[in-house]
């Protein structure tokens, strides 16, 4: 089953076979979410699909993981998209059917409640990108090659692309992307601002873990706070922004993270921040 959750013996937490988590770091507060189908470079198979959502899932309910940083194991891909050769076995009923299983892996990164950084290294296509979309910060390496390649096929991005792209890039630029299916590499990418980062040592991974580690230093309490306002302000007119902003800022004002983060300041000291 996709959600089968185990331990392995070298301390990762496995989601079925393809999505593994693995914690970084002085108390784990970083969390890499592996997607580890390298035969296949990361296609997103059904039961892929339900992994990705369960370990989303569990990423959710832990108050400990401060943020996460999405991965792959393979290392020419990031993710390749949907797993067209299981697609193509499908009946039109199958395919109905296996919807609410595909979107539920785009929609739990989507979720994630904590900072979220994808690590591109390789090919990140159709699906492969929309994870990387899904998450607030993208990481690339000089190797990486991202688009939405998916009216080539007959189908348009149905994991969040022709939403979250034009959010990105405006809707012009998402329009050309789309419509022509282009792939396009790291640098223009990073020229456009499909990427946010293009990592210096040519090391997505590294790079997105060292960034994930500076933002985990900061409030637990702050940081989800932060993402609730930056996700739900976008899109809304100023004054309605900024009562979203009001409502986020009051749920930490008065938290254990503020009242240890004054101190600490004042006391010129590191914060041991007690997460709530």
């Amino acid at each position: 089953m996709g959600d089968e959750q185990r331990e392995t013996a070298r301390g990762e937490r496995r989601f079925g076979e393809f999505v593994a988590v693995r914690r970084h770091g002085d108390g784990g507060h970083v969390a890499e979410l592996v997607l580890d189908r390298p035969k296949a470079m990361n296609a997103v198979s059904s039961a892929m699909a339900a992994s990705i959502a369960a370990a989303c899932d569990a990423l959710a309910a832990d108050p400990s993981v401060r943020t996460t940083v999405l991965t792959s194991s393979n290392d020419r891909a990031f993710c390749v998209g949907a797993d067209l050769k299981e697609r193509n076995s499908f009946t039109d009923a199958e395919l109905v059917r296996q919807r609410p299983t595909a979107r539920a892996a785009y929609t739990g990164v989507l979720d994630l409640p904590m900072p979220t950084v994808a690590a591109v290294h390789g090919f990140a296509l159709g699906g492969g990108y929309e994870l990387a979309l899904a998450c607030d910060v993208i990481v690339a390496d000089t190797s990486a090659v991202v688009g939405l390649p998916e009216v080539s096929v007959g189908v348009i991005p149905g994991g969040g692309g022709t939403q979250l792209l034009p959010r990105r890039v405006g809707a012009a630029r998402a329009a050309e992307l789309v419509f022509t299916a282009r792939r396009v590499e790291a640098a223009e990418a990073a020229r456009l601002g499909l990427v946010d980062v293009l990592a210096e040592s040519d090391d997505a991974r590294a790079e997105a873990l060292a960034l994930a580690a500076r933002m985990a230093a900061n409030s637990p309490v702050g940081l989800r706070a932060a993402k609730r306002a930056l996700r739900l302000g976008q899109g809304l007119d100023l004054r309605a922004g900024l009562e979203v902003e009001d409502a986020a800022w009051r749920s930490v004002a008065f938290s254990g993270d503020r009242a240890e983060g004054v101190a600490a300041f004042n006391e010129k000291r590191k914060p041991a921040w007690p997460g709530e």
